[in-house]
């Protein structure tokens, strides 16, 4: 995400480097060349402006300290500029009553119904909340299908009237429905158009006031740019919501809906979701977006998905067997569950300070592992556990069977004895120079 706002904004520094001062001359130039990277990424004339002449203010007000570069110092006023520009802090949402009612709003192909589901299930997960979803579309016919569908992955119930047209009537059942059933949590899925029309406003606020959510969340398709913007203020102009959602980031985004939204419609970015996957949700924090934003990498980010996917019992366990050499197949595929599980591969990549920028034009496929995945599934549980007895022609064998090849197999098995090697000598609190030691780069 922000790839070329990212790349444009480097650009922008360049003009500073080499500079032994920040005068106004080489300051102007160098917002010159920013605003025009916030431009191209559909950023809002106005606030690109408004943005370029604070840190113009700021930057020629400051004392360069002689350990500092300009175009550090430059980078340093920048990205404080986008954390205010993005709200500051991160902003949590209203789920305090019994039930928290969340109502979800947006145009047709935002992405709704998709995040009501990855909704459901951070909160189902991260604050053992028990949600009921509620199919509010009633005029898009694959809508209430696609719910129960994503309900059912997600083993969320689905609250449904087939046949009924009255969208108010069924948000209002909904809420019984979870009272009675023992559900803390009401979110509702409603219908969107193609485009901003009286008819569909009128029934959002209809399903507003009847049953009073705690928390009203607009859902935007950030493809969009500076559409997005524009959509996001006319829904706020009638239905005062409590935030936005940011969708497909994923995509060839320009980056302008969420650095432009906040300080158009006053109203935080509370999540931000990408691609299709349940677990691609994630809570927006200005400051961690700013950092990505300007190549800075995400690590907390990453440090937390790593996080979730942590079994301390699991850990202890593994540690035990690495340091009695006893580390096999079973748990190194184990180890690559736990990094598919934390999300897509080139995003989690591009968290790392500095590889993002290396990995621009760099495809890397979710299904990454698959090869390695086919190789070990191949072999037979006692290969798994003892990978010793991988003479010639049990390799051909497994090679055969995963649709590989006998060089690939060899490749995993020296990869597998390197890793283990490494392991075993950071369990040990071992010198890791030794095993580098005559490797060439």
């Amino acid at each position: 995400m922000f790839e070329n706002l990212s790349e444009r904004l480097e650009r922008s520094f360049k003009i500073l480097k080499g500079e032994g001062i920040i005068s106004e001359i080489n300051v102007s130039e160098t917002l010159k060349d920013v605003r025009r990277a916030l431009l191209d990424a559909d950023v809002n004339f106005k606030i690109a402006k408004q943005f370029t002449d604070t840190v113009k203010q700021k930057a020629l007000g400051q004392n360069v300290l002689q350990a500092v570069k300009p175009s550090q110092m430059m980078i340093k006023i920048v990205h404080d500029e986008l954390v205010h520009l993005m709200g500051g802090e991160r902003t949590d949402i209203s789920i305090r009553a019994n039930p928290a009612i969340i109502l979800i709003a947006g145009l047709q192909g935002s992405g709704k119904t998709t995040f009501s589901a990855k909704l459901a299930k951070h909160l189902k997960s991260k604050r053992r909340k028990n949600p009921l979803l509620v199919a509010g579309d009633v005029y898009r016919p694959a809508a209430i299908e696609q719910l129960k569908v994503l309900g059912s992955q997600i083993e969320v119930p689905v609250y449904t009237e087939e046949g009924s047209l009255k969208p108010v009537e069924i948000a209002r059942n909904a809420v019984r429905e979870a009272k009675k059933n023992g559900n803390d949590l009401v979110i509702i899925d409603t219908a969107g158009r193609l485009a901003v029309d009286e008819e569909m406003m009128n029934e959002i606020a209809a399903v507003k006031n009847a049953v009073t959510p705690h928390e009203t969340l607009f859902v935007v398709d950030s493809m969009t740019g500076q559409d997005a913007v524009n959509t996001a203020f006319e829904f706020n102009e009638r239905i005062d919501y409590d935030g936005v959602v940011l969708t497909k980031l994923d995509g060839d985004t320009r980056g302008g809906a969420a650095l432009s939204i906040r300080a158009v419609v006053n109203k935080p970015v509370k999540f931000i979701s990408a691609g299709e996957k349940m677990d691609a949700i994630d809570i927006f924090y200005p400051e961690r977006m700013a950092d990505r934003i300007l190549g800075m990498g995400d690590i907390v980010s990453l440090v937390e998905k790593a996080q979730e996917q942590y079994d301390e019992a699991e850990a202890r366990k593994l540690q035990k067997k690495i340091a009695r050499d006893q580390f096999d197949f079973n748990d190194f595929i184990s180890q690559i569950q736990q990094i598919k599980k934390m999300g897509n591969m080139k995003e989690l990549m591009g968290m790392i300070p500095g590889v993002g920028k290396a990995m621009k034009n760099l495809d890397i496929d979710d299904d990454a592992f698959k090869g390695i995945e086919a190789i070990i599934s191949s072999m037979t549980p006692d290969e798994r556990s003892n990978p010793m007895l991988l003479n010639g022609s049990r390799r051909k064998r497994i090679a055969e069977g995963s649709g590989t090849t006998v060089t690939e197999v060899n490749r995993l098995l020296k990869q597998f004895d390197e890793t283990r090697k490494i392991m075993k000598t950071v369990a040990k609190g071992g010198d890791l120079s030794k095993l580098t030691a005559g490797r060439r780069p």
